[in-house]
C-alpha cells in the first residue's frame, strides 16, 4: 500500500514538471511541427527528430523532453494525410493506413476518414500512456536486479531481434544491419583501457558520434531517396464532411482496446517500431472482423486497427527506454539521444535518481495526443494542400538543415562529412532493401555490449562462469539462442524455397 502511495505522490509531482513554464505551447508547436513533417511524403519522424535535436541545446531538460514527444507524436500521425489523401504514406507507420484510408477518400470520406485516423490515434496513445505508467515502474523493479552480464546479454537481444525488422521475409538481412551498426559503435578508444580501434583518421578518436550519424542515415538517405522518385503527387481535394456517423464511429472505437494493447506490446520491443505494429494490429483485426470484406475497400474498421496500434506504439517504446535504456524504435532511439544531451540516463537507475520522470514523459505524451486530436481538426484542409508543396523547393532547405545539424552537434566540419559518409550509407543499404532501423539499434547498443562485457570479465577475474550463475542471465542467453536458430531454420528453409522456385522454373 505504501508503494503505492508512494507511486501516487509522484505522479502528482510530474504535473508541474510536465507542464510548467512554456512546456504547454510548446507541446502544441512541437505537435503542429510533427504533423507537417509527417504529412509531406519522403520526410519521416525520425527524420525530423534527428534534425530538431539540436535545437533542444538551449532548453532545459523538462522543456526538451516536451518539445520532442510533442514532435513525436505529431509525426506519427501526421503520415495518415498523404496515406489517405494521396495513396503515399507519409511516413513507414501509415502504409497500413492507406489500405482502407485512400478508398474511402475515394468514395468521398475523405475528411471522415482523416477524422477517424487522428480519433484512433488519440485514443490508442493514451490507452497506452495508462498502461506505460503502470508497467514501468514493475518492469525497472526487476532492472533493478541486472548485473553486467545481464545488461551485456540484453545489448546482444537488441541486436539480434534485429532479424525481425528485416524487410524480406528471413532475418538475415536484419541481422547484417545490426552488426554494421555494432561495429561502427567500436570505432574509436575503448572506454575501459582506452586503446584504439579501427581508427583511420583522427576524426575518428572518440568513435562514430551518434547524432550525425543519425542524421545521415534518415536525413541525407531519404532526401537522396525521395530525389530518385520522379512519380508527380496529386493531391485529391474532396474531402466531404469530417465528422462520421454514429455507425462510423462504433466501428472506429470497437478495435480500440485491443490495437492499443497490441501497440503497446510491440513497442515495447526493441526495435519493433510503429510499422510492424500497424501490420500486425491490422491482420488480427481482420481475421477478427465480421466484415472482412470491407477490409482494403474502405472500412472505418480496418483504418482505426492500423492508427490506434502505430500511435499506442510511441508509450510502449518508451518502456524498454526508460527502465533498460534500449529504445523500443529509431524514434525513441532519438529521444533517447536528446535526453543524454541533457543529462537525463535512462536505465535501471534512472527511478532512483528521478521517480517521477517516467510520469512526466507519460503526461507529456498524453496531453500531446490531446492537443494533435484538436489541432488535427482545425487543420485538416490547410493541411492537405501542404502536401502540394513541391519536393524539388523542399529537399534542398532539407539537405541545409541536415548540414547544419549535423555541424551544431560538435561544431566540427568532419560531423558533416560522417553525415554526408553515413547518408551514402544508408541510400546504399536501402538499395539492397536492408532496413535503417537495425544499424540504429547496433549504434546504441554496440558501446554498451562492449562496455559491460569488458567490465563483467574484470569483475570475474576474466572468467564467464559467472555469467551461468545468475538466472535471470541464462533466461537471457536461452532467448537470444532461440532467437538465432529460429532466424537460421526460417533463413534455411526460405533459400531452399527460392532454390526450387528456380529449378521448376
Amino acid at each position: 500500500m505504501s508503494a503505492i502511495l508512494e507511486q501516487l505522490g509522484y505522479f502528482g509531482s510530474a504535473f508541474g514538471a510536465a507542464f510548467g513554464g512554456w512546456n504547454l505551447p510548446i507541446i502544441a508547436a512541437a505537435v503542429l511541427l510533427g504533423l507537417v513533417v509527417g504529412a509531406i511524403p519522403g520526410l519521416t519522424g525520425t527524420m525530423a527528430l534527428a534534425l530538431l535535436i539540436n535545437i533542444t541545446y538551449s532548453m532545459s531538460s523538462s522543456t526538451a523532453v516536451a518539445f520532442m514527444l510533442g514532435t513525436y507524436v505529431g509525426a506519427v500521425s501526421g503520415g495518415l494525410f498523404s496515406a489517405i489523401m494521396l495513396n503515399i504514406p507519409g511516413t513507414p507507420n501509415a502504409a497500413a493506413t492507406a489500405l482502407d484510408g485512400y478508398p474511402l477518400a475515394k468514395q468521398g470520406k475523405g475528411g471522415k476518414a482523416l477524422f477517424g485516423g487522428v480519433f484512433a490515434s488519440c485514443c490508442g496513445t493514451l490507452i497506452s500512456c495508462v498502461i506505460m505508467m503502470i508497467a514501468t515502474p514493475f518492469i525497472s523493479t526487476i532492472a533493478l536486479k541486472f548485473g553486467k552480464w545481464e545488461l551485456f546479454l540484453l545489448s546482444v537481444f537488441g541486436i539480434t531481434i534485429c532479424g525481425n525488422l528485416s524487410v524480406d521475409s528471413t532475418p538475415l538481412k536484419g541481422w547484417i544491419g545490426g552488426f554494421l551498426g555494432f561495429f561502427c559503435a567500436m570505432i574509436g578508444v575503448d572506454a575501459i583501457y582506452n586503446g584504439k580501434r579501427f581508427i583511420f583518421t583522427s576524426g575518428l578518436t572518440s568513435g562514430v558520434t551518434l547524432i550525425p550519424a543519425l542524421i545521415g542515415l534518415f536525413g541525407i538517405a531519404e532526401v537522396l531517396t525521395v530525389l530518385q522518385d520522379r512519380t508527380p503527387v496529386q493531391v485529391n481535394g474532396d474531402m466531404g464532411t469530417i465528422l462520421p456517423n454514429r455507425q462510423e464511429l462504433k466501428s472506429l472505437m470497437k478495435p480500440a482496446l485491443r490495437s492499443a494493447l497490441i501497440g503497446c506490446g510491440i513497442g515495447a520491443i526493441p526495435g519493433a517500431g510503429e510499422d510492424i505494429a500497424a501490420w500486425m494490429s491490422y491482420s488480427v483485426g481482420k481475421s477478427r472482423s465480421k466484415e472482412k470484406e470491407k477490409f482494403g475497400r474502405g472500412s472505418f474498421e480496418g483504418l482505426s486497427c492500423s492508427e490506434t496500434a502505430n500511435n499506442a506504439c510511441i508509450p510502449g517504446a518508451m518502456i524498454p527506454m526508460l527502465t533498460l535504456a534500449i529504445p523500443g524504435s529509431t524514434q525513441a532511439a532519438m529521444f533517447l539521444a536528446a535526453l543524454n544531451l541533457h543529462g537525463v540516463q535512462p536505465g535501471p537507475m534512472l527511478t532512483l535518481k528521478a521517480p517521477n520522470f517516467m510520469y512526466v514523459v507519460g503526461l507529456t505524451i498524453a496531453v500531446a495526443a490531446i492537443i494533435m486530436l484538436g489541432l488535427s481538426l482545425i487543420l485538416t484542409k490547410p493541411m492537405v494542400r501542404i502536401l502540394q508543396i513541391n519536393r524539388k523547393i523542399l529537399m534542398p532547405i532539407i539537405v541545409m538543415l541536415t548540414v547544419v545539424g549535423a555541424y551544431a552537434s560538435r561544431t566540427t566540419l568532419f560531423d558533416v562529412r560522417l553525415a554526408l559518409v553515413f547518408g551514402v550509407i544508408g541510400f546504399i543499404l536501402r538499395k539492397f532493401k536492408i532496413n535503417l532501423a537495425p544499424v540504429t539499434l547496433g549504434l546504441i547498443l554496440g558501446g554498451t555490449a562492449d562496455t559491460c562485457f569488458r567490465q563483467a570479465l574484470t569483475q570475474g577475474n576474466g572468467s564467464i562462469i559467472p555469467l551461468f550463475s545468475r538466472w535471470m542471465g541464462d533466461i537471457l542467453i536461452v532467448v537470444v539462442l532461440y532467437t538465432l536458430i529460429s532466424g537460421v531454420i526460417k533463413t534455411v528453409k526460405a533459400t531452399k524455397a527460392e532454390l526450387n522456385e528456380k529449378k521448376a522454373a
